[in-house]
Formats: C-alpha cells, structure tokens, sequence
C-alpha cells in the first residue's frame, strides 16, 4: 500500500522544480494512499490537491492549508465529513463516489464561507429523501451542487421545508449506521476466516517426500532418485499451479460481494497478490541476456554498436588527432554516458549499452577529451595520436652502424649501375702515376711570384734609363 513520503511529493513537483515548501499544486491521484499525512507541514501554499482514486478512509491532516481553494477526494473509503474548518480559501470540493452515509456532517463545511461548488453524487446519502434540500438548506454559501446550479428559489422552498427534511434525513441515516455496522462485523469475520485458512494451509506439509505424475499417481523410487530435477516434473508442477491460481481468480471475481471500504480493500491486495505472483513467474522465465562480447580471447577488440547510434570519425592530420563524433540522444542526461579511451580502441556506455570503435592508430589515452553538444547533444572525444612531433626536443641522432649500412648500400648500388666508354684501343695510353705527382706541385697562392716580364729592346718605344732601378 501507498504512503505519502516527501520523495513521492518531489517526484509529483517536477514543474516547481521539485522544491515542496512552495508547491501550489500537487497531484497524488491513482497512488493506493491509504491515509492523508505530512501533507499540512510539507506544502502550507497548496492551492489545488488531486488525490482522487485512492484508499483514504478519512479526511485528516488539511486543517493548515489555509490558501487551499480547490480539494478533489473523488472514488476513496471516505465516510465523514470532517476536519476541513481550517481550510479557509476552499471553494471547490469534491467527494464524487466515496462511502458518504452521515449526510448531517456536511455542518462543519458552514464555516467554509467561501465554499461555491460541492460534489456528492454516488454516496449513500445522495440516494437519501430529501437529499438535496437539505444540503441547500444547510449550506447557504453554494452556488452549485453535483454540477447543478441552486437557484434561489430552490433555497427559500428548501429553508421553508428544512425541519421536516432534517427529520427523515436523521431516520435514514440511523438505518444506514445500522446496516453498516453488520457489513462491518460481516467484513470482520470473513477476514478472520481467511487468515485462519491460511494459517492452516502453511500449518499442512506440502511436500511429502514423493513426487507425483500428472494425473497423481506417485513416481517409483528409482525413477524419483534419477529424474528429481527433471525438466519435465518442474515443468508439470508449474502448470499445476498456474491452473490453481488461475481458478482461485476466476472464483475470486465471480464471487459476490459488498460495494464497501472493506471490499474495495480487499479486491486492490487480491491485484496486488496477483501481481506479485506474475512478476515471480516472469522472473523465472526470464532468459540472463548473455554479456556481449567486447575482446576476444586473444586480445583482439572489437566493433560494436548496440544502442546502434550513428557516428563519424575522422584523421585530423593537421592537428595529429582522432575526432569520433556520436550522435548521442540529445535529452539523454549525461551521468548516463561512461568514455574509456584505450590506445587502441575507444568504448562509450549509453545507458548500459556499449559503443566500441577500433582506432586505426595508437591513441593517448591521458590526452584525450570528450566534450559534449549542448545543441545536438553530440559527444565528440579527440585523441591526440602517439606519433605527435613534440616541439623543444632535439632531434634523435642516427646510430653509425645505420650510416655505414647506408653508404655500403648506395656504393653497391653505383656498381650495378657503372657506365663503360668505348675508347679506341690506338690511343689507349697508361699514365705514370709519380710524375704526375711530381708535376702537379702546389704551392701556396700568396707566396706565388709574378714571371718577369723583360722589355724586348726591339720596341720602338723602350728607353733604357739607368737610373731607373732594375725590376725585381
């Protein structure tokens, strides 16, 4: 059964941003709420309350929302008015279809002076004579009852004709109490010879050491000790029960009974029951979904997509880098998404359900980010590859051994590709190798002197001057 926590009243404010204290209006309905509670101390601004379609059997616990206007009790186990005289703004209440029998306690909503609107149809007081002549007469401030307006007409007959009314109103309501009180005992009693049936059905042994075929004859030892966990016998069994609880069913909503609080209570556990016992069944037939593989055995990573998302992924080759972009659900909150960047491989979990990208590099994984759109909702991750230049670290020195390797292969190389010249074997001469040593001596370039150069005395310009000092 339900209970009012402060947990289900977040869950039911998300348009107030699940804060409670200021809440103006709350909806609890179809909630099995059994008892009205907590509800005065945690939300005091309520203006509109819905808790229709529940179990409460008593209107507690509203006294202090005093800016309460419109309070909807519909299709509960209500059976008084009651503790609503603090409810100073109520204009609208509604207790369509409840268990209504003491139609004189709609006196304490005279205090309510600014009630307009009251629904009772569908309680034992409405089938009541004179019903709704006594509900005008006595709350002089409605406007409408069970959707229809009072006129004034309808009051002043009403006032007129009020002390007889009041009269068979009280005579019905004492056989009403008296007809509810054997309903009571009888409710009482039923439910203690249920709970004494089942206490003796869990009292009886169930199992009595043999097992038994489908039309009940008992098993042989031999086969009984060979086939215990037989598919077949457990398959039997649980057919067995399913019929039995399949008929207790049928015989359950055939059976009939009481339109009562105590029935109604009884038919929401007998659901409950049912329920239960459903999801114990689908439980055991459920299937463990087998764990997807991801890596094989031998280390290989593979590709796999199951929330079958679509995705891009690009080589930035300026920025040396690996961009996966996947097109995430863009109101998918992201405390659902985990990222693990490995160096070969890249795997997102959506919701549980894994994404896993082989890389056709080796990543950093210490480097990488992931960032997410706050348009599209995308989630792109870039991955520094491993072979990124480092700027500010020297350049690596090749080893000798590689240089000598390398000069020895391109030597070999001009041997293959030597060029012969074709030379007229007449003037094929061999040169001496020490005289052209010895003619081709070097000396240096400033120690070089100049060759003289001696007037020829044949010119007809020469003069010999001797007091002009020789050349050197």
């Amino acid at each position: 059964m339900g209970r009012i926590t402060e947990d289900l009243i977040r869950r039911n404010a998300e348009h107030n941003d699940c804060v409670i204290f200021s809440l103006e209006e709350l909806s609890l309905h179809q909630q099995e709420i059994e008892r009205l509670e907590h509800i005065d101390k945690w939300c005091r601004d309520l203006k509109i309350l819905y808790l229709q379609n529940n179990l409460i059997g008593k209107i507690e616990n509203v006294s202090k929302l005093k800016k309460l206007e419109y309070l909807n009790l519909a299709l509960n186990n209500i059976e008084k008015v009651e503790n609503l005289e603090g409810c100073e703004g109520l204009t609208k209440l509604d207790l369509t279809i409840n268990f209504i029998g003491e139609l004189s306690s709609i006196k304490t909503l005279r205090h309510n002076i600014h009630l307009k609107e009251l629904f009772l149809m569908g309680n034992p007081c409405a089938d009541f004579d004179g019903y709704r002549q006594f509900v005008v007469a006595t709350l002089q401030q409605l406007k409408w009852l069970d959707g229809k307006e009072i006129e004034r007409s309808e009051r002043i007959q009403a006032l007129q004709n009020f002390p007889v009314i009041e009269q068979q109103i009280r005579e019905q309501e004492k056989a009403y109490c008296l007809k509810r009180a054997k309903d009571k005992e009888e409710a009482q009693r039923k439910l203690q010879e249920d709970a004494d049936e089942g206490k003796k059905e869990r009292s009886q042994p169930g199992f009595d050491g043999r097992w038994y075929t489908d039309i009940g004859a008992p098993l042989p030892s031999s086969v009984e000790s060979k086939d215990l966990q037989a598919p077949e016998i457990r398959e039997g069994e649980c057919n067995r029960k399913k019929v039995e609880d399949e008929e207790d069913d049928l015989e359950f909503w055939n059976k009939p009974s009481l339109f009562t609080p105590e029935s109604r209570l009884e038919t929401l556990r007998h659901m409950e029951k049912q329920r239960k016992a459903q999801e114990k069944l689908s439980d055991k037939k459920k299937k463990v979904k087998p764990a997807r593989t991801l890596i094989t055995e031998d280390g290989k990573a593979l590709n796999v997509n199951e929330p079958k998302l679509d995705f891009s992924l690009k080589d930035d080759e300026k920025r040396k880098q690996i961009v996966l972009d996947l097109a995430v659900y863009r109101y998918l909150d992201t405390s659902l998404i985990d990222v693990d960047v490995q160096p070969t491989y890249v795997r997102v979990l959506v919701k549980g359900k894994p994404f896993q990208l082989v890389l056709p590099a080796e990543v950093k994984p210490d480097s990488s980010s992931a960032k997410r759109s706050q348009t599209t909702g995308h989630l792109v991750i870039c991955m520094p590859k491993v072979d990124e230049v480092i700027t500010g670290c020297p350049p690596a020195s090749k080893p000798v051994a590689s240089t000598l390797d390398s000069s020895r292969e391109r030597k070999t190389e001009r041997s293959r590709h030597t060029e012969k010249l074709e030379v007229d074997p007449s003037k094929r001469s061999f040169p001496d190798v020490a005289n052209i040593v010895q003619e081709k001596k070097h000396t240096p370039r400033r120690v070089r002197s100049e060759p003289k150069i001696t007037p020829s005395e044949e010119d007809p310009d020469f003069e010999d001057n001797p007091e002009v000092p020789p050349l050197i």
